[in-house]
């Protein structure tokens, strides 16, 4: 009597492979989310270093835009992350680019309802009227941050371009390391 194998075909380990950095990535970023909620409240705003201003994180909008409490939205400067949102008609819908989730995410882990110092740059602030800003937490730049944990890309955008060569050198780091979206690119036969 021949019987038939009822076993499910075995994923490749090629995809597996592929997937490895992001499923890393999103449990850091669980991780991270779990100790924060342990963690107490934040304190009351210290007062901000000399030329920088401080707020408390309201809202994370997408992997390198925040709105604090004030109502101010925020748009990192030299940095690019992949939208969650597109204009469609006159307003906007849902449609995020890929890995444009895992950027945001990570930016919520690390700022929101927190306490943010803002420092600005030759151009306070951008077409959409967005406060552009370097973006602090506990003394460490987010934007470097996201760009060293390849979440983000360099984009400058003159004449904000004061901190270029941190910025460069995060992301070849990052690039280097392969970790967030450049295990994607790279798995995935891209830049």
């Amino acid at each position: 009597m021949i019987t038939e194998s009822r076993r499910k075909p075995r994923r490749s380990r090629r995809r597996s492979r592929r997937l490895l950095p992001l499923w890393a990535s999103l449990l850091i970023a669980i991780g991270v989310a779990v100790g924060r909620q342990l963690a107490p409240p934040p304190a009351a705003p210290a007062p901000a270093v000399a030329g920088r201003t401080s707020g408390l994180v309201e809202k994370v909008v997408d992997g390198d835009t925040i709105k604090l409490a004030d109502g101010t939205s925020v748009r990192y400067i030299g940095v690019d992350t992949p939208e969650v949102r597109r204009r469609k008609g006159g307003g906007w819908v849902r449609d995020p680019e890929p890995f444009a989730e895992a950027a945001t995410e990570a930016n919520r882990v690390l700022v929101e309802g927190r306490n943010v110092e803002l420092e600005a740059d030759v151009e306070p602030h951008d077409r959409y009227g967005r406060k552009l800003a370097y973006v602090y937490v506990d003394g460490e730049m987010v934007n470097e941050r996201l760009m060293r944990d390849g979440m983000a890309v360099l984009m400058t955008i003159p004449p904000n371009v004061k901190y270029i060569e941190r910025f460069r050198a995060a992301q070849q780091e990052a690039r280097a390391a392969k970790r967030g979206l450049w295990a994607a690119r790279t798995s995935n036969g891209g830049d």
